[in-house]
């Protein structure tokens, strides 16, 4: 049975990372039904500062890139659609941190429900524009990955968590990763950004094949 591992460094409020776990998501499916896919999670922060209570996205971009966003969100839209994925990027009008999210990514581990909870946080953010550092929202989204209410409560509230989720971040980004969604193949291959279906599928493709004759 062939096997493939894939790591990825995310943030659940970058919208381009939802498009490129889309698009990876789309290439998975399209695998022989007997190729086993282990996905692993790992946090990555496009701004650790980010404020608390949450700031207008379109005041944030306009100051981190000088310029109307309005351009960048059509695109983006427009490369979601290529790839089945409906996105409104004026829906969600805040950007609010994402460390409390991303501790409940990785507790997601032991669950056996790692990517679909990473999903469901991006889609949380930009589908349903929900604020996805609010504890009660963060209790469904756990909730319908396997956890309890008193689970999700007690992991999502740990200042001590928290701070993992921004040391490894940190040490992401130490390691060479500067921008997400970044993904490890095979635990050899780095494909960076939200790469269109083909390249994904091809990308999938060329790891199963060596790793078959490896064997």
């Amino acid at each position: 049975m062939p096997e493939l591992r894939i790591d990825i460094f995310s943030d659940p409020v970058c919208p381009w990372c939802l498009v490129g776990l889309h698009r990876l998501n789309n290439a998975v499916a399209a695998l022989p039904d007997d190729t086993k896919v282990s996905i692993f999670h790992h946090p990555y922060l496009l701004d650790a500062n980010a404020i608390k209570e949450g700031e207008d996205s379109e005041t944030m971009l306009r100051r981190k890139y000088g310029t109307d966003p309005a351009p960048m969100w059509d695109r983006l839209e427009e490369e979601a659609k290529k790839s089945g994925l409906e996105l409104d990027m004026r829906k969600q009008k805040m950007r609010y941190p994402s460390q409390a999210a991303q501790v409940l990514i990785a507790a997601a581990e032991s669950k056996g429900t790692q990517h679909e909870m990473s999903m469901a946080m991006s889609k949380a953010c930009y589908v349903d524009a929900l604020n996805i550092s609010d504890p009660e929202v963060l209790v469904e989204i756990g909730m319908a990955n396997g956890f309890t209410r008193e689970e999700v409560m007690a992991l999502v509230t740990r200042d001590d968590l928290q701070m993992e989720v921004e040391k490894a971040a940190t040490s992401a980004s130490q390691k060479g990763i500067q921008g997400v969604p970044f993904f490890i193949l095979g635990n050899k291959y780095g494909l960076s950004g939200a790469q269109p279906d083909e390249v994904f599928k091809e990308a999938l493709e060329t790891v199963l094949k060596e790793e078959a004759e490896a064997q």
